[in-house]
């Protein structure tokens, strides 16, 4: 037989597409073939020089294959074997390695329609790159989904990143491509190139499953290990999955990794997750936050996004390290008995030509029309929630988060730009939904599937939307018409609140509505109240900048604010920098000011932090209004000549209460009387004008109740305000 017979009766114009890297079948020509009564094999290889080939299982020699076209396709008769393997011979090397057009199909059928419904939930195990053994051979398996391409190949330095070498299968019942490339593993970089079914070759796009990325400015896809992670971490997942209780206290540190801690003796670098765990952890548990909060680590092309433009919905950033060590971070915090959130951003994706962006050549993960699919406040294309492989794709994206790195809870990002079709458009640039309405029907379906999955599969995690409308019923349970949140932000209160901070104290008379307005709605929701990093970036200031008054008033309003914010009803966030009172604006590219802590009123603005968390921890009283009505009431809320307001909080059995008054000007006031519901002696448990914060040390240890009726209560104290701060006390007769 001759070597053109070896080729059988495949159509020339076949040989040539495969040789050009156009052919979306390469099965059907490479590997094992019967041609007559004979065993050929076909490999495409080019710049191989000779191609022998042997018995797997004896070693011996079993057929050659020889050059057939000067393109590279090699094809030669071979024994008929159970295995065989290829020795090539290239210029300045051996290569002994199985056919990966040997290996049959890959995907079972289960996982491809559960693919195909978008109910397959474990993208991770399907998806991407996998290392496994099939049939006794090392490899990894390669699958992307790309219904609308013509070919698809996967490339990376183990073929030279040329996309003729590995062109892929097609399981059409999903659109799926798949390969199983012998004796790669972790560690092995690799893209997809993909043709068009215009016939255009796209830029070599990244893997959308991708579980590990290079850092960014790089953009390859890094195939990981499929060993579990070894966690020591398996009481506080029981004990959560058990016990998720909504009613405990939770106070949260939201945090920029990159910017949190810059090393400067080493080209001021961003910490590893490694040195992360060893003082962000210690750091955290020292100030008495419950949860760290981090804006998206999953990986992004441009830093100055923090994160929230992400293409690796699956991959942790390769900036700060491995998925191993992001694993022993989230280990280590659960060691120190430190929940963990992740910002998630299910909303819209960059137009990086290697990402996801048309990335089999049509609008695939994105709206065909922009005005459905581009968001023009950040120049992102917005997903297509109507299909049903996308949800898919983000459901088993926030589900990989929680399982696989036991994350505690994902918070959501621009929820309100999901949920109107018309967010930040003009008439006539949106387009209304089958009711002619402007609510995006099919967002709404995707949460309310989004938050039941989770309840299924990850019992133990919470969800927390950043929604900044009255959508009703964002925290209410799915079967009641919710969207199934557990939490909610509360943007109303923090731009309320910062609002009333940042005015002179001589006119807050005049708008005390603000600080009390958050209660008239405060119990339609589960509230978080978020100082976050949006309120100190783009030329909004720090913190501490808003505060009217020279430095020492300054740290003065902001110890007052915080006391009052920590005594308000709902969990508690502050963006990394405000226990400082940062004084400079947030920079992405920069480090917390740490030299701040020499002085003593900047350190005991932090000691402030430290102690409210530890006495919403400690006291049932701060903790059952949250959520509960029954835990709140006004003790004063309309001294606006004064600027004084007041809160009793109550413990479950209303035994238990504590007091917090907040005097919101400069002027001292003698005195001062409000009632309360109990009789005898209420000692001061937090004054934020002692002298351990830095503040001028006015104000009461304690004070006894008097039978005097005061604010529609029987009994009264009679206290001493300090300037500009806030003050608790609590009912301790009967303990």
């Amino acid at each position: 037989m001759t070597a053109q017979n070896y080729m059988g009766a495949i159509d020339p114009n076949a040989v040539a597409a495969l040789l050009e890297g156009r052919h979306g079948d390469p099965f059907a020509i490479l590997g094992k073939h019967r041609v007559g009564e004979q065993s050929v094999l076909r490999a495409l290889l080019p710049g191989a020089m000779r191609v022998d080939i042997f018995d797997a299982d004896t070693g011996a020699e079993i057929g050659q294959a020889e050059l057939v076209h000067p393109g590279g396709l090699f094809a030669g008769p071979m024994q008929p074997v159970n295995r065989y393997l290829m020795r090539i011979h290239w210029p300045d090397a051996v290569q002994e390695t199985e056919d990966p057009y040997s290996f049959g199909m890959l995907l079972g059928e289960l996982d491809l329609h559960l693919l195909a419904q978008g109910t397959h939930y474990d993208l991770g195990r399907i998806l991407g790159a996998t290392a496994m053994t099939v049939e006794g051979v090392e490899g990894v398996r390669f699958a992307v989904w790309a219904p609308n391409a013509r070919r698809v190949s996967v490339v990376g330095d183990f073929n030279s990143w040329d996309g003729r070498r590995h062109p892929m299968r097609l399981r059409r019942e999903a659109g799926v491509w798949e390969l199983f490339v012998p004796r790669l593993g972790p560690g092995d970089r690799y893209k997809y190139e993909i043709i068009a079914p215009t016939g255009e070759v796209l830029p070599q796009k990244a893997d959308p499953v991708a579980r590990s990325s290079e850092a960014a400015p790089a953009t390859a896809s890094i195939v990981v290990s499929s060993r579990p992670f070894a966690w020591t971490d398996e009481d506080w997942m029981r004990r959560h999955r058990e016990h998720r209780d909504l009613n405990a206290p939770m106070s949260i540190y939201e945090v920029h990794l990159a910017s949190w801690l810059r090393i400067t003796e080493e080209g001021d670098r961003s910490l590893n997750w490694v040195e992360l765990g060893q003082r962000l952890i210690p750091y955290v548990q020292a100030l008495g936050f419950t949860h760290i909060e981090m804006l998206p680590i999953m990986e992004h092309p441009f830093g100055g996004s923090w994160g929230y433009q992400p293409l690796g919905l699956f991959s942790p950033t390769g900036r700060h390290g491995t998925p191993e060590d992001f694993a022993y971070f989230i280990d280590r915090c659960h060691d120190a008995g430190i929940g963990v959130l992740l910002d998630w951003v299910p909303a819209h994706f960059p137009t990086d030509v290697w990402g996801l962006a048309r990335f089999d050549g049509t609008a695939l993960y994105e709206h065909e029309d922009p005005r459905e699919g581009f968001h023009r406040d950040w120049n992102t294309l917005i997903y297509n929630l109507g299909r049903n492989e996308v949800k898919g794709f983000l459901i088993a994206s926030a589900l990989e988060w929680l399982d696989r790195f036991h994350i505690d809870g994902l918070r959501v990002d621009a929820v309100a730009s999901m949920l109107y079709r018309d967010y930040s458009r003009n008439a006539g640039e949106w387009i209304p939904n089958q009711y002619g309405g402007r609510e995006n029907l099919e967002a709404v379906e995707f949460f309310k599937h989004l938050n039941s999955i989770i309840r299924q599969r990850a019992p133990h995690a919470l969800t927390i939307a950043e929604e900044s409308t009255a959508w009703p019923g964002v925290t209410a349970p799915v079967e009641q018409g919710g969207l199934g949140f557990d939490f909610k932000w509360n943007m109303g209160w923090m731009h309320d609140t910062l609002d009333y901070m940042q005015k002179d104290p001589l006119f807050r008379a005049y708008h005390q509505d603000q600080m009390t307005f958050g209660m008239v709605y405060q119990y339609s929701e589960h509230f978080v109240l978020p100082i976050s990093h949006d309120e100190v970036v783009h030329g909004k200031g720090s913190l501490f900048g808003k505060m009217p008054g020279d430095d020492w008033l300054k740290r003065a309003n902001l110890r007052a604010y915080f006391g009052f914010m920590w005594a308000h009803p709902g969990k508690k966030l502050m963006f990394m920098g405000g226990e400082l009172g940062q004084m400079t604006e947030w920079s992405h590219d920069g480090s917390l000011n740490w030299d701040l802590l020499d002085d003593p009123g900047h350190a005991g603005l932090q000691r402030v932090v430290a102690d409210l968390n530890h006495l919403y921890v400690r006291e049932p009283a701060l903790q059952f209004g949250d959520l509960d009505s029954r835990g709140f009431e006004w003790a004063t809320a309309d001294d606006t000549r004064n600027s004084v307001i007041a809160m009793l909080r109550y413990a479950e059995d209303r035994k238990d209460a504590v007091l917090a008054v907040s005097s919101f000007t400069s002027m001292p006031r003698s005195g001062y009387r409000i009632g309360v519901p109990f009789p005898g002696r209420w000692h001061v448990i937090f004054n934020s004008d002692a002298e351990i914060y830095g503040g001028s040390n006015q104000g009461d240890a304690e004070v006894w109740a008097e039978t005097i009726p005061s604010h529609g209560r029987e009994f009264s104290i009679a206290l001493t305000l300090p300037p500009l701060a806030t003050v608790y006390l609590k009912d301790v007769t009967a303990s």
